[in-house]
């Protein structure tokens, strides 16, 4: 039975401006006090209990040196609480954290903390913190946006009870529910190897329920729930929605930020990539006329057999170098090589995961996944058949029409559209393409990003084509109804 599910919060925010503190003072614990240096080194989720609600926490470093698992927790999250000092106000890693959040394409609530510091300008403080945060596209509820912010104490408390139930509002707003009868999936928070129980990671159930002695899957690795322990320490038998639980009996330590049970969002991913019918031929080759590969595979079998056709591919001359191969799913430190090495991935009857997905969008990465064989050495022999060379090859993710706009203070106005192709989310680049039925021709009127994705009156990440949403651009753009709107990114 779907049920309402407690939000998934992660908390963000530059060095030292007391995010532990902050969780600290909610569980009433001493985290921040055991650790090395007074920084939080490793990812950490806890659950506590405002007004009869339960909110699970996710509490992620500071340091410059840990951005990716920063990422991670924005990626896992539904709310992000971004702790900003009041005394420093936005740091390299705020906006870095600002950003996460903005790729996440989740709401935002803003925690202004250390508002107990006696030598500071509390109200003078906060009106710069506000400024600075509209430089960075974050527009509070007094300057018109829909970003709540608190200001609060996270070493004496005050206003904290606020900030949770700002937080519990949000997730109202947001609706989130969960079917506790279906078969878990949820995500890897940490993991590591134990010298005495072997295998062990911290994970996050997203939906379902999971079970002790039944069989949890990650990636192609099926392993058995041998026990489970509550973030404090207790050993349960089932972890419902939203709860993190530490889970002993994998086969292997697992990576984190992978997803286990039969996600749909690696699933989505994956037709996408495989909608891309022509993108391989048009990405051929680079100036050596080598395609550097990267190749994961769910088999050994597999893997030698897409080895074994790469060298037939090979006999006469050098056309593809495989940088790298191995079995088991993309992983994010598959995209980073590729980065480097200006690799094109390749996988076979294997998943990506949703952090190097978007790892991938972001360098402009090609993945390409396979489930037939004959598909796979198909565009291999194009490539080499007709090697081309680079240039700029464009995706489209989908395609809308707009059919009506409507005031929306003073942001300007919201775009009402029809989802004609495809799928529509916040993060890729978007155009306004006006058709001129006299001349015959279209013609961009800009370029732009969507600040706001709305389903009737709910904020979606993302519309599928047959829907009808609310778009508002950033920055705002003349567009007019009828015109089209493309979203797209360029490798």
């Amino acid at each position: 039975m779907i049920k309402e599910r407690p939000p998934v919060v992660t908390i963000l925010g530059h060095v030292d401006h007391g995010k532990t503190t902050l969780l600290d003072f909610i569980r009433k614990s001493a985290v921040a006090q055991g650790e090395h240096g007074g920084i939080t080194q490793a990812i950490g989720a806890y659950q506590t209990t405002f007004k009869d609600k339960i909110i699970t926490f996710i509490d992620t470093p500071g340091h410059a040196a840990f951005e990716k698992m920063r990422s991670r927790g924005a990626l896992m999250a539904d709310i992000a609480v971004l702790v900003v000092s009041v005394d420093d106000g936005l740091m390299p890693q705020t906006v870095e954290a600002i950003k996460h959040i903005q790729g996440a394409g989740i709401p935002m609530i803003v925690a202004v903390n250390k508002i107990d510091l006696p030598e500071v300008n509390i109200k003078v403080q906060l009106e710069k913190i506000k400024k600075h945060l509209s430089d960075n596209k974050v527009l509070v509820e007094e300057y018109g946006g829909d970003t709540p912010i608190v200001a609060l104490s996270a070493k004496t408390g005050e206003k904290v009870d606020e900030l949770l139930e700002t937080i519990n509002l949000v997730a109202e707003m947001h609706e989130l529910k969960s079917d506790a009868d279906i078969p878990a999936t949820g995500v890897i928070i940490e993991a590591h190897l134990d010298k005495h129980t072997g295998p062990v990671a911290t994970v996050l159930v997203r939906d379902g329920s999971l079970k002790k002695g039944e069989e949890i899957k990650v990636g192609n690795i099926i392993s058995k729930v041998r026990g489970m322990f509550s973030f404090d320490g207790k050993s349960v038998d089932i972890a419902s929605p939203s709860m993190p639980v530490e889970v002993l009996g994998f086969a292997e330590v697992p990576s984190v930020g992978m997803k286990f049970g039969e996600v749909e969002g690696n699933e989505e991913t994956i037709k996408r990539e495989k909608s891309i019918t022509s993108l391989i031929d048009q990405l051929k080759e680079n100036d050596s006329e080598i395609l550097k590969l990267i190749v994961k595979a769910d088999t050994q079998g597999s893997l030698e057999a897409i080895e074994t056709i790469i060298d037939n591919f090979n006999a006469d001359k050098l056309h593809i170098k495989l940088l790298s191969f191995g079995t088991g799913d993309i992983s994010d430190s598959d995209i980073e090589l590729a980065i480097g090495t200006r690799a094109i991935v390749i996988g076979f009857n294997v998943k990506i995961s949703v952090v190097a997905s978007k790892l991938a969008e972001a360098g402009h990465i090609l993945v390409r996944t396979y489930n037939v064989i004959y598909e796979l050495t198909d565009e291999l022999q194009d490539v080499i058949t007709g090697i081309l060379k680079p240039g700029k090859v464009e995706e489209v993710f989908g395609r809308a029409q707009i059919i009506a706009e409507f005031p929306y203070g003073k942001l300007g106005k919201v775009a009402g559209c029809k989802i004609l192709e495809g799928t529509f989310s916040k993060g890729p680049k978007v155009r306004i393409v006006r058709k001129d039925s006299s001349a015959g021709s279209e013609q961009v009127i800009g370029e732009t990003k969507i600040k706001t994705l709305k389903k009737g009156k709910d904020e979606v990440q993302k519309v599928e084509k047959g829907n009808e949403c609310g778009m508002i651009f950033d920055p705002m753009i003349d567009f007019q109804n009828g015109d089209l709107v493309e979203s797209f990114r360029t490798i």
